[in-house]
């Protein structure tokens, strides 16, 4: 719809070949470093995937509906996040002028004025960019409520294990609507407290983006690549099994995660000043460091392990001791 409205489009050319990097808004004027960045907006789309995961406890027959679920959102999620790109890069006006600070967003929200632009030119006002872009928020509400419902699901589930603080208040499920509500609102009250920085300093709201998207990626490298080294009589395949393909796929798995990981830690502007300063690895060295002492300290002498609630014998489910 999007380029449909604007009164100039760029052309294919444009789009495919041309690398802009704004060396006086953003201070990078190598095209390189430009083209590695970028390659982290296929992660925004990408990336939620999981959710289907962390909910399959909740579905029948999980080890072949939480695969396809998660096959199915990342061919969604591609489609139609490479189509909202397109949209905005073949709708894009006059380059200069979306970066300068003079502009409608002060040049730093890029893609809103980009719509700004396209309704402004055609229909010399703001209402229907607007309400575009009330589109646009309306999905980023219901993106959060799947991160926040994700969150909760996994707070319940190392809860269940007993390695959180307060576990017991944490894992309850709330017994009208199954849900673990304490879990949810403890989601929620984190990220309100982590989002009041970000109406200061917009470097916090980039530390906190690098960090959990780290946090949230680099979980998954562990068993993959627990999966690359493991001996294969010593795995039980499921009934979703990737066959000869496994090895290929996990090795660009986890190459893609470590890749990814290492971008977020790089700093987006130059030069590099208190506020253009990534604190990224800042925040995750402290986080570390806090959850390796918490563990030499105290954790490593009461926590064993994942804490099994169904005992499975001869295939057949017995002494279900909680079921949600």
């Amino acid at each position: 719809m999007l380029p449909l409205v604007a009164q100039s489009t760029q052309t294919a050319s444009s789009v495919f070949t041309h690398f802009e990097t704004s060396p006086e808004s953003t201070g990078i004027s190598s095209v390189p470093y430009a083209v590695i960045l970028s390659v982290l907006l296929s992660n925004y789309c990408l990336y939620g995937y999981d959710a289907a995961a962390h909910l399959t406890e909740e579905t029948k027959g999980a080890d072949k509906t939480g695969p396809i679920a998660i096959l199915s959102s990342i061919g969604i999620i591609s489609v139609f996040g490479w189509a909202y790109y397109l949209a905005l890069t073949f709708s894009i006006q006059d380059l200069d002028y979306l970066y300068s600070a003079d502009n409608e967003t002060a040049g730093v929200l890029v893609p809103a004025q980009i719509i700004y632009d396209a309704f402004h030119g055609r229909y010399h006002n703001s209402t229907g960019a607007v309400i575009f872009l009330f589109i646009i928020w309306g999905s980023f509400f219901f993106c959060g409520l799947s991160v926040t419902t994700t969150a909760a699901r996994v707070i319940y589930a190392v809860s269940r294990d007993r390695c959180l603080p307060f576990s017991s208040v944490w894992r309850k499920v709330n017994p009208k609507n199954k849900v673990p509500t304490n879990a949810v609102w403890l989601c929620a009250a984190i990220t309100v407290l982590l989002g009041l920085p970000i109406l200061k300093m917009d470097v916090v709201f980039i530390a906190i983006l690098s960090v959990s998207t780290i946090g949230w990626v680099g979980g998954y490298a562990v068993p993959i690549f627990a999966r690359l080294v493991m001996a294969e009589e010593d795995f039980k395949p499921g009934p979703f099994y990737l066959g000869r393909a496994r090895r290929p796929v996990c090795l660009v798995a986890f190459l893609w995660i470590c890749y990814t990981c290492s971008v977020f830690l790089l700093p987006t502007s130059y030069p590099i000043r208190w506020k253009t300063f990534n604190y990224a690895p800042v925040a995750l060295g402290v986080v570390l460091t806090l959850v390796m002492l918490w563990w030499a300290v105290d954790a490593r002498n009461w926590y064993k392990g994942p804490v099994r609630n169904i005992d499975v014998q001869n295939g057949n489910n017995q002494n279900p001791q909680m079921h949600h």
